[in-house]
């Protein structure tokens, strides 16, 4: 039950509007990247805003396949013991996990930097 992603500007290649009568929108088809796990750049940081004061750790900069990111973010999940989401590129712990989620992207081949205070 994948709701349909929500078009934005950015998905027009910046066309807002024309006044050619002719013209017609052509879609891009949507290529999946499938980079390696030493290809990924991923930053690890702590995030507080609107979570009413509580820690998550946030992984951002994932691309990839949804199925790959969901199975990262159970992978991580599990092995912090916590709860979390994964979605639209983010993966997110609760709680404050960046050095231990930090050594876990490392040894699953990784490139991962600590990013924020």
């Amino acid at each position: 039950m994948n709701k349909p992603k929500k078009k934005v500007l950015n998905d027009f290649g910046g066309i807002m509007y024309s006044t050619d009568p002719s013209f017609s929108y052509e879609e891009l088809p949507i290529i999946e990247e499938n980079l390696t796990n030493a290809q990924q750049d991923l930053r690890v940081l702590l995030d507080r805003k609107n979570r009413a004061g509580k820690a998550v750790t946030l992984i951002t900069g994932f691309r990839g396949s949804e199925t790959r990111l969901s199975d990262l973010g159970k992978m991580l999940k599990s092995k912090c013991g916590v709860g979390g989401s994964s979605k639209d590129g983010e993966i997110m712990i609760q709680g404050d996990f960046r050095d231990k989620v930090i050594l876990l992207l490392q040894k699953e081949g990784f490139k991962v930097k600590k990013s924020g205070g």
